[in-house]
């Protein structure tokens, strides 16, 4: 396998919480026949999503993650040779059209008419976006250059577009809109990320920007950097830390948003917490929860004051901390899971977790949503731009269990495209993006990749042959 094959996870999420409310176990388990697709047939006349992938989970438990990673410890994994085996089958392209799964957080928002509560909605969109996540083993597919993605739900609302705008280094560029002129969401993504030899870290550089437009309201922010545990041995599992802050560019409101550390005792795995300020920087909210289960709003005074009440009922003693950080660090073991989220009286649910679907484990760990993202809908074919990543044949090969012809799509498709960039070298011909557009982010100042739009138009002649 080529070492120029780009390696890069900017959302990967693996082992998690387990306390969260809402059990999988509880979930109801799907009964209906799949076709061979894992596609529903139609009942009634109607066409229903699938529920099941065309194959179950290809086994990596023979595999040796140590023969790839042992001489990059310290580096940046931007040029490793990854094993297919370790991908799940969908493109980042499809894996950055997850945040999307909570779009009725943005309607949500848009619904309301005072400038503090649809922060907080907005605060609760973005930490909903990378609940999909959880559990998440596998690393998608690098998109080719040029390759795109499409996803329209018109029961939620919304059409999206992604673009690989770049290949080294890698940048995928994505644009969503209301179907209604509701709002407009969009973002670069270009992740950073570091092999530490136990953990993976990933910087997810790159604005989110969502634009409410009834409201006239511009909001942008980064998501949290994230590190990936027991990548060579042991039970795999996320955190995710750091700070973010979400501007509402039009009122000056800010949130900020602290992804906690996990810490020595565990107790700060996956949880969030945050508040609300206006311009003149009073507080009014506060925002907490887990990024894998759940966040909910509080009025800050009532806030401060549950804080002072569980200080004065104390907690761990000096002693007893000391103890514990004495025991060593030698193990980068998960923590004991933790109690889930604590709910503070008069706070307001904001977003609850979806729960998984009952076979996800045998499906990558995927999400209903997720399930869906690869599937090829009556008609759609013949609509597509071919450079879409449903019609990648090394990721259909792998969804359909097919490893083999997986290995020998992906290695063609790399060779094809190294040969083009070579051609291009040779007649000194630049690549030119087709649905996006390097321009100024209007709100934060800085270069981004913007859409130029015309892609629903669906004029796909001049489409480069990337498969």
């Amino acid at each position: 396998m080529n070492s120029e094959e780009e390696f890069y996870d900017a959302e990967t999420g693996l082992e998690s919480d387990d306390s969260c409310e809402v059990s999988f176990k509880d979930a109801m388990v799907f009964e209906g026949k799949q076709a061979k697709d894992g596609s529903t047939p139609q009942q009634n006349g109607e066409w229903e999503r699938r529920k099941m992938l065309p194959a179950e989970m290809i086994s990596r438990n023979n595999l040796n993650m140590w023969s790839v990673l042992k001489k990059c410890i310290g580096m940046e994994l931007s040029k490793i040779a990854m094993p297919v085996v370790f991908n799940e089958p969908l493109s980042f392209l499809q894996r950055i059209s997850e945040y999307m799964e909570h779009t009725h957080l943005i309607h949500k928002a848009c619904s309301l008419s005072d400038s503090i509560e649809r922060m907080q909605v907005v605060a609760a969109f973005a930490v909903s976006a990378v609940a999909s996540q959880w559990e998440r083993t596998g690393k998608p597919f690098n998109p080719l250059l040029g390759e795109t993605f499409e996803l329209t739900r018109e029961e939620d609302g919304y059409r999206l577009i992604s673009e690989q705008v770049s290949h080294h280094p890698p940048v995928s560029a994505f644009h969503a809109e209301s179907l209604q002129q509701e709002f407009e969401f969009h973002g670069t993504i270009y992740p950073k990320l570091k092999f530490w030899g136990k953990s993976v870290e990933a910087e997810p550089k790159g604005t989110m920007t969502l634009e409410l437009l009834k409201h006239k309201e511009a909001y942008t922010w980064t998501n949290p950097m994230c590190c990936v545990h027991n990548i060579i041995l042991g039970k795999l599992w996320i955190e995710q830390y750091g700070t973010v802050e979400i501007l509402n560019h039009s009122t000056g409101d800010k949130c900020v948003l602290n992804f906690k550390p996990c810490g020595m005792f565990g107790k700060e795995l996956h949880k969030v917490e945050g508040y609300i300020q206006d311009k003149s920087k009073k507080k009014h909210r506060v925002i907490y929860g887990k990024w894998t289960e759940c966040m909910y709003s509080v009025d800050s005074k009532v806030y401060d004051s549950n804080k002072k009440a569980e200080k004065k009922a104390g907690g761990i003693s000096k002693k007893q901390k000391q103890e514990t950080c004495a025991e060593g660090d030698e193990a980068d073991d998960m923590p004991d899971l933790q109690e889930t989220v604590t709910v503070i009286p008069g706070s307001a649910l904001l977003w609850k977790i979806t729960p998984r679907p009952p076979h996800s484990e045998k499906m990558y760990n995927f999400t209903s949503f997720a399930l869906t993202l690869n599937e090829m809908e009556p008609a759609m074919e013949g609509l597509l731009a071919p450079t879409d990543c449903r019609l990648r044949p090394d990721l259909k090969a792998m969804e359909d269990g097919d490893l083999d012809g997986a290995m020998t799509e992906k290695e063609r498709l790399e060779d094809k495209q190294r040969a083009a960039r070579k051609e291009r070298s040779k007649e000194e011909e630049e690549w030119s993006t087709r649905w996006f557009q390097t321009k100024t982010n209007p709100y934060t100042g800085a270069e981004d990749w913007l859409y130029r739009g015309g892609y629903f138009e669906r004029n796909f002649v001049d489409s480069p042959d990337i498969y």
